[in-house]
């Protein structure tokens, strides 16, 4: 059994107490008890999800342990509450944060760590639901950069864009579709980059919240990159830009 799998009532429940950081907790269908009435009030007050599936699905990732139908999903690392994340940037420091519009493979979600560490993002944000959270397969992916670079996980994408636009963050969302190439843009100043998810791209309320919208160019026969790939050159064009602002001022 993974080390970031906690199985059975108890333990979930005093993990939960404890306030360890989770991902989730994992219900198999039809169990009942009272214990897992407090464990999904806990679940709540700690804004944890909780996710119905099969007991063979528990089965399967706890190598038949003893589960009494609840597991949990423990974090690689620590997530940090948004407040601090953006309290966190150095004075006389421009915010550049990457925002995850639903980001699924941990693979992809390690690689973007491990990539904003090395461009100096000061932060990322991920959706607390429908999107890779932090896993020990995202740490290993990310060559040991999730231990540098803080990861807060929100409830609301839309009402997050709009909170940093009322701090004077200009937020940038990359699609196919966007009206300017990256490198036209202007991205020198505080900045979100917004990236969407593996095929499906930024969501519509996300997209229409964005200040502008870039893409990059595609001249051959496909039609997409790879999400991780992408994210590496919008955000090593903030740092060109950056950069060379600081070189000609």
């Amino acid at each position: 059994m993974s080390s970031d799998i906690i199985a059975g009532r108890n333990p979930v429940r005093e993990a939960l107490r404890g306030g360890r950081a989770l991902n989730k907790i994992l219900i198999a269908a039809g169990v009942r008890g009272g214990s897992l009435q407090e464990i999904t009030h806990l679940a709540r007050a700690g804004q944890v999800p909780v996710q119905n599936v099969e007991r063979n699905y528990l089965d399967k990732i706890t190598d038949n342990a003893v589960h009494q139908g609840v597991v949990a999903l423990a974090a690689a690392k620590e997530y940090v509450d948004l407040d601090d994340l953006l309290a966190g940037v150095p004075a006389g420091e421009q915010h550049f944060l990457i925002i995850l519009d639903g980001i699924h493979d941990p693979h992809n979600l390690g690689a973007i760590i491990r990539t904003a560490d090395a461009a100096g993002v000061h932060g990322i944000i991920i959706p607390r639901r429908r999107a890779a959270s932090l896993t020990t397969t995202v740490a290993k992916a990310s060559a040991g950069a999730i231990e540098y670079l803080p990861v807060a996980r929100v409830t609301n994408l839309v009402q997050t864009i709009k909170r940093l636009q009322d701090q004077g963050i200009w937020i940038v969302g990359a699609d196919m579709d966007g009206r300017q190439l990256y490198w036209d843009s202007n991205l020198a100043g505080p900045v979100a980059l917004v990236i969407g998810g593996e095929g499906k791209g930024l969501g519509r309320l996300v997209k229409e919240r964005c200040d502008i919208v870039v893409k990059l160019p595609m001249l051959g026969k496909i039609g997409s990159l790879n999400v991780s790939v992408a994210t590496s050159l919008l955000t090593y064009e903030v740092l060109r830009q950056r950069t060379q602002g600081q070189k000609n001022g």
